[in-house]
């Protein structure tokens, strides 16, 4: 019988991916390791390979659509044997913006089949309300029972403007509700452009909502001495130089925010509805802009690690963001993470916490300015501002502060960091 391919979990938070290419057509013949398409995630685009081998008899999703976890992509047949014309179980696919020129007649085919596809929702009489995947997610966000949306779609299947005209928790309230999305106005502007989300730019929406309206942040701010820091990193690139490996400044933070970790560990934590994840290694994410956003990565049991192997470390990772060769492995698993904005400028802000974790710093960036010295002298100084968001669920004020001195302890007394 056919192998079924289904639709794989390339992240930890991934729950759906978008078919961007597929590297094989119906008819190929594929082996085990082979890769076989690439698929953008929550987090990057990623090749996905084949686990089995044999004949490529039917790809059932199409270049560019976008698919659930678990979803069947292609069925793998041997010699002789033929491929179903529908999967094994009803896959809901939202259609490519345009068409593509990759893949065959049969994908074309497959593509419409798996657009048209409905959600099958129930209700809570056992009937069964027939919904578009977009209606789907629409109903989510906004807090809409579809049991009580009459549709206007073929056969009387809700289609997304369905959803939007429709009273939020109309009638049974099966569904929590949702801050109702403001739509722009774009009557002023005839010439504005629309730019469909790609698949990272949506679960980025999606988590980053949850993350501002669940998670009930607090903010705490300090100014640094960053003189001493940038006075050592000068005689260590002078001394390394023959090494190749030039430590950054970020290079600083990230050991500066790991022995800070080590030494308050209650930061290094979760919340987990009742009980609190406090980590013993601290898995480091850090945060990598890419085309499509952003991304990260997490340097794991960053507290064994020394200073220069954190900084090949991140270098190795963003290399690898920039090609878009993260693997799942390299997503998973973070406990804390760090935004710098500092090369962009940014002299300070406030970040938004990486969901589950309870924290994340934001580093500005470091500027010459007029201090008061210890005899009341004003000198010329670099000072560097450094934000925490924190869960308060998980981390009191005083703790946070408590880690912002560890953190302060170790920019300004940079020669710990070498010990």
């Amino acid at each position: 019988m056919p192998t079924f391919i289904e639709m794989p979990k390339l992240s930890d938070t991934m729950t759906e991916g978008t078919l961007l290419n597929w590297h094989v057509k119906e008819g190929d013949t594929v082996s085990a390791g082979q890769v076989i398409a690439d698929v953008e995630t929550d987090k990057a685009t990623m090749e996905m390979e084949a686990f089995d081998s044999g004949i490529v008899g039917r790809i059932y999703v199409p270049a560019g659509a976008r698919a659930p976890l678990g979803s069947v992509l292609l069925a793998l047949v041997t010699a002789g044997e033929e491929a179903p014309e529908a999967p094994p179980v009803a896959v809901a696919v939202a259609a490519p913006a345009a068409p593509s020129s990759s893949g065959s007649a049969a994908s074309s085919r497959a593509s419409s089949a798996s657009a048209a596809a409905p959600v099958v929702v129930l209700t809570t009489s056992g009937g069964r309300v027939k919904a578009s995947p977009l209606a789907r997610k629409i109903a989510t966000r906004r807090g809409v029972n579809l049991s009580t949306v009459s549709g206007t779609g073929p056969g009387g299947r809700i289609v997304a403007s369905d959803v939007e005209r429709a009273p939020l928790n109309g009638g049974g309230g099966a569904v929590a509700a949702a801050p109702r999305m403001i739509r722009p106005v774009l009557d002023f502007d005839p010439q504005a452009e629309r730019i469909p989300l790609t698949g990272m730019r949506t679960i980025i929406a999606d988590r980053l909502l949850i993350s501002k309206t669940t998670i009930p942040h607090f903010y705490l701010n300090a100014e640094l001495d960053a003189a001493p820091l940038m006075k050592l990193r000068k005689q260590v690139n002078d001394t390394v130089a023959a090494d190749g490996n030039k430590f950054t400044v970020n290079d600083f933070i990230l050991k500066a925010m790991v022995l800070a970790a080590v030494d308050v560990p209650d930061v290094n934590a979760a919340f987990d509805l009742d009980a609190i994840i406090r980590y013993k290694s601290v898995n480091l994410s850090v945060a990598i802009a890419v085309p499509d956003g952003l991304v990260t990565p997490v340097i794991r049991n960053a507290q064994a690690k020394t200073m220069l192997e954190l900084s090949k470390a991140v270098k190795v990772l963003a290399e690898k963001a920039k090609n878009k060769k993260l693997s799942p492995d390299d997503f998973s698993g973070g406990t804390i993470t760090v935004s710098n904005l500092g090369a962009y400028g940014v002299d300070n802000f406030d970040a938004i916490i990486n969901p589950p974790q309870a924290a994340i710093l934001a580093i500005g960036s470091i500027r010459n300015a007029p201090v008061v010295s210890e005899t009341g002298a004003i000198v010329a100084g670099q000072r560097m501002w450094v934000g925490m968001s924190c869960d308060h669920r998980v981390i009191d004020g005083a703790v946070g502060a408590t880690f912002l001195q560890a953190f302060r302890k170790y920019v300004e007394n940079p020669a710990l960091m070498l010990v």
